[in-house]
């Protein structure tokens, strides 16, 4: 399972300027299966999601991104093994 941080790189008005084609992006991949979750970092300094997929899928699915293609964050990709979740979220868990 992976973490992908988003740490914005850019001014806001250039975050706000790619975000339409950010969020049309993130709509194609949720649709394709490729995150479980996402959301804004708190405060809005990036953005969080959460994948299951594996690291090629992953790796080619955030090289579509805009926020990626056109350098408007940082993103550090994060893996781990759920081996504890709470009741109701047994799908994160490694088969």
């Amino acid at each position: 399972m992976f973490v992908v941080s988003l740490t914005y790189k850019v001014p806001d008005e250039i975050v706000d300027f790619h975000r339409p084609g950010h969020m049309a992006w993130l709509k194609d991949a949720f649709d394709a299966g490729v995150f479980l979750a996402s959301g804004r970092r708190v405060p809005a300094t990036g953005g969080v999601l959460l994948s299951k997929v594996d690291r090629a899928t992953l790796d080619d699915s955030l090289a579509k991104d805009p926020f990626f293609s056109n350098g408007v964050a940082e993103f550090e990709i994060i893996e781990f093994t759920a081996t504890t979740v709470s009741e109701g979220y047994e799908n994160l868990l490694e088969n």
